[in-house]
């Protein structure tokens, strides 16, 4: 199965201002969301549900105005989770070249019509970027590993 990128590209608006006239941090959180859900779904043709959000990056702030791009690619897989790499980038519209301004990992896992998790499609590593991608991942998920036990006693 071939691992497209997911993108999308769009105008940051009026509407999506914080109070430092900048992008507000909540709208880049949904516009991840909305683009990780896209490339999940894509992976593994059904329904998916977020499960976990983590070590977001906020870089530089985005304008508005700006043209604003999301690309989303699948890192790694587990059993009926997908592991999708997350990168915000923006522009002037009269500048050609996008600047990173955001970068995340959020992790989906595939459900049926009555929410009970499902198997993925094994996404398979094939250049030495993307194995380095899911090492990325799997060392992420060690660490949130380690985060939850630390947090146990507070919940």
């Amino acid at each position: 199965m071939e691992n497209k990128p997911v993108t999308f590209q769009f105008i940051s608006e009026p509407t999506d201002v914080n109070f430092g006239g900048n992008v507000h941090g909540g709208s880049v959180m949904k516009w991840i969301d909305q683009v990780g859900y896209a490339c999940a779904s894509n992976w593994s043709g059904t329904y998916c549900v977020t499960v976990y959000v983590g070590g977001i990056r906020f870089y530089q702030p985005i304008k508005i105005g700006e043209i604003v791009k999301l690309e989303s690619h699948v890192i790694f897989t587990g059993s009926t989770s997908m592991h999708i790499a997350i990168d915000v980038f923006s522009r002037n519209v009269k500048e050609k070249k996008f600047e990173k301004k955001t970068h995340c990992i959020i992790v989906f896992v595939a459900v049926d019509e009555n929410g009970k998790a499902m198997q993925v499609p094994k996404w398979k590593p094939t250049t030495e970027k993307q194995i380095q991608l899911e090492q990325y991942a799997k060392k992420l998920m060690n660490l949130r590993k380690d985060i939850e036990d630390e947090m146990k006693p507070f919940l």
